[in-house]
């Protein structure tokens, strides 16, 4: 799927079939902000997790940043990703890390994991 900054709501209908209790569908609106320019997003899922006191659920994310300009856009999109702020009405990341990052023929590709955390 081919993302442009401004085709985000087209992502967010599109992902809305989801459920309700998955934050993946905002969690990606705000990477693919944060990265800007064309994304695309090569795999995104989720799966339930849990734990003796909380519930949330895993996130594995696979991008691809495309352009002239690829390199630079992923060096600003890592920078500090693990204490960026994120609104998840109802939901907290309580880990998001990039797994992996290299060069691409389109770009630059990034694989990043995410845990969200129910916020009762």
């Amino acid at each position: 799927m081919d993302i442009r900054k401004s085709a985000i709501g087209r992502v967010r209908d599109g992902m809305q079939a989801m459920s309700a209790r998955d934050p993946l569908p905002r969690l990606m609106t705000q990477l693919i902000e944060r990265a800007g320019g064309t994304v695309l997003v090569e795999r995104a899922a989720s799966r339930p997790w849990a734990s003796a006191l909380f519930q949330g659920r895993r996130h594995i994310i696979a991008l691809t940043l495309a352009g002239p300009d690829a390199a630079e856009r992923s060096a600003a999109f890592a920078e500090g990703i693990e204490e960026a702020e994120w609104m998840l009405s109802g939901h907290f990341v309580a880990d998001i890390r990039i797994d992996s990052r290299h060069p691409a023929p389109d770009g630059e590709r990034m694989e990043l994991s995410a845990l969200t955390i129910e916020d009762w």
